[in-house]
């Protein structure tokens, strides 16, 4: 499988990442570079910047992205659209914090979820953090539809967690 990991060199996206390679995929980092550069060696590793240098992912295919690195709803749009015609399958990390109130019973994907007081905030607070997740989510979806998997986990601890 050729999979395009947008982060992938810190917590999660390392495990990922590693267990990718061990299980043969052909592995693309694609990120700024600036934790772990070179603990991939047998990936190929892009550094760009989601909001100013996506140029690298243009013109190539992958059968799936996993996107680690999407908090500010405008970046997550840019780079699904430029990958909305290369890849199959887009897995978009989110976070359970994306619902209005996590005090409630039973959650599931139809509870009501967090919405911003000013939807052009890009500045990540413990009061914006879930709401621009959930905005980034509907980028995702505006761009892949049914191509598209949202996963909301909770608190995530282990090897590497910063």
């Amino acid at each position: 499988m050729k999979i395009l990991i947008l982060g992938g060199s810190q917590f999660v996206g390392r495990m990922l990442t590693n267990l990718a390679l061990t299980r043969g995929d052909t592995v693309t980092l694609f990120n700024r570079g600036k934790t772990n550069p070179c603990i991939f060696s047998a990936a190929e590793n892009i550094v760009g910047d989601r909001d100013s240098d996506l140029n690298a992912l243009v013109g190539r295919t992958w059968d799936a992205v996993v996107d680690f690195s999407g908090y500010i709803p405008r970046l997550v749009k840019k780079s699904a659209e430029i990958l909305s015609k290369s890849v199959g399958q887009y897995i978009f990390i989110s976070t359970v914090s994306v619902y209005k109130d996590l005090t409630t019973p039973q959650i599931d994907e139809d509870s009501p979820l967090g919405k911003l007081t000013n939807p052009d905030t890009e500045e990540i607070t413990g009061e914006t953090y879930g709401p621009l997740k959930v905005l980034c989510e509907q980028e995702v979806i505006q761009q892949f539809s049914r191509n598209s998997l949202i996963i909301r986990p909770g608190v995530i601890v282990g090897p590497y967690d910063p």
